[in-house]
């Protein structure tokens, strides 16, 4: 700050001209010498013309920082991020955050008083070429009023002059999209495609929750070793089960033009129910020691499939016929910042999102306390329910998987099943996920049931229990 300010009292001594002040700062928002936006912000309003920060870190950190200096500050604001941090390949600095992915910053940015958007180191002029595409303003179609974590009220304009088609209405666009908009509970299974190429017990599996009443099998987009890609099997399930699908599609590993292309490949191939997320690191799967890549996370992708619907793609170019994606997206009641997690799951409803579904739920007060956060008449939500299969099943969820809060009641009921057997520890992983489900019925429009360990059976019990 310092050095800032004789940087600018320097200026003016000899000129006029407009500054701009721009601080860098590290992943926590503040500057390299710890002072928070919060401070710098203020002090800098009064002495430059437009205040922002530079350089560093990538667009996602940088918007955070931002925001807290526009809930401080009335100045023009502006912001220049890296294109990601750097990763270090062959000896060479690479920067690996996509055209697309930094302009679909750039209306963010906007959106909280930037007036000056741009980007520094990684940077190239593919990238100011659509960070520029992002922040023309065009003729407003379709104007949709959201409220930001704050409270506080903005308007998305969204493109759709270009539209090749009319936008389908969200209930037209699946089974799964209709009864939610109808206000009936749905209930979604989930199941995992299988190591190898063979498919065809996972779709015996899905006609049997068919017969049982399941309105829709979701397929995950897992990392656990050599599995059937989630598209495939999805396909799959629609063509020779006869089942609605929900295909989660994770952001991990794929630059966002394959992303595009693969979602419209898949909406060729019927598709229609898509939960779009970040992605797990390899860490959780049965590669530790792979590399991950993020092009974009679920929030950009979550952008880019509403464009999409709209009949652009995403530097805003027509695509034909709009896709008519039904769009959920994944949120965690029981997240470790729980402030985070709201406010990533207000971004995505701001993005698109029509419906979400939780992560496991095993404590009622924790789903309670989130529940009393977030305004849940905005959109569809369906609670996550996991019927353990033994005693070190519940303690991997309660240890060793982040974000998932087991109370140690629960823990208490399993480990006192677990001495009777494996049937008698499953058993009461299912009495536990039909309490939590009878309990939390009234509170949400349907239940996600997981499928530990691919054991059907304790589905079809839950299934049963709940009715």
């Amino acid at each position: 700050m310092t050095e800032l300010k004789a940087a600018i009292a320097a200026i003016r001594s000899v000129c006029a001209f407009p500054i701009v002040a721009q601080m860098t700062i590290e992943e926590d928002g503040n500057s390299l010498d710890g002072t928070p936006p919060e401070q710098f912000a203020p002090e800098l309003e009064s002495h430059a013309d437009v205040v922002g920060v530079n350089c560093s870190i990538g667009p996602a950190p940088m918007f955070e920082t931002i925001e807290r200096m526009s809930a401080v500050t009335h100045a023009r604001l502006s912001a220049q991020p890296n294109a990601g941090r750097p990763r270090d390949i062959d000896g060479r600095n690479i920067y690996l955050s996509s055209p697309e992915y930094i302009a679909s910053y750039a209306k963010r940015f906007m959106s909280r008083g930037v007036r000056l958007v741009g980007g520094c180191c990684g940077t190239t002029p593919e990238h100011i070429r659509l960070i520029k595409l992002a922040v023309k303003t065009p003729a407003p179609d379709l104007t949709r009023v959201a409220r930001d974590p704050g409270g506080a009220p903005h308007v998305t304009v969204v493109r759709t002059a270009d539209a090749q088609g009319p936008v389908v209405p969200r209930a037209q666009r699946s089974q799964l999209a209709r009864a939610l908009a109808d206000g009936r509970f749905a209930t979604i299974v989930e199941l995992r495609p299988p190591k190898g190429c063979l498919s065809d017990e996972v779709v015996e599996h899905a006609r049997l929750l068919k017969s049982r009443g399941v309105d829709v099998v979701h397929v995950p987009d897992g990392s656990r070793g050599a599995r059937m890609s989630a598209l495939s099997l999805a396909v799959l399930l629609q063509e020779h089960a006869r089942v609605e699908t929900v295909l989660q599609y994770a952001c991990r590993d794929r630059n966002l033009l394959g992303m595009q292309s693969d979602l419209l490949g898949a909406h060729a191939m019927g598709v229609r129910n898509v939960m779009l997320v970040t992605g797990n690191v390899h860490t959780v799967g049965d590669y530790p020691d792979a590399t991950g890549v993020f092009d974009v996370d679920s929030i950009g992708l979550t952008n880019v499939v509403t464009r999409l619907n709209q009949g652009l793609d995403v530097g805003g170019q027509p695509i034909g016929s709009p896709t008519a994606f039904h769009i959920g997206v994944l949120v965690n009641p029981g997240a470790e910042d729980l402030d985070r997690e709201i406010r990533r799951f207000e971004y995505k409803l701001e993005a698109g999102a029509e419906f979400a579904v939780t992560r496991p739920v095993f404590d009622v007060g924790t789903f309670e306390r989130f529940r009393a956060r977030v305004d849940l008449a905005r959109l569809p939500l369906l609670v996550g329910l996991w019927p353990f299969e033994s005693v070190l099943n519940a303690e991997f969820m309660a240890n060793e998987v982040p974000g998932v809060r087991v109370p140690e009641a629960v823990l208490e009921r399993m480990r006192r099943a677990g001495a009777g057997g494996l049937e008698a520890a499953a058993a009461e992983g299912v009495a536990i996920a039909c309490e939590i489900g009878r309990e939390l019925e009234g509170a949400v429009q349907g239940i996600h049931i997981a499928t530990p360990s691919d054991r059907i059976e304790s589905v079809i019990e839950v299934i049963s229990g709940l009715r």
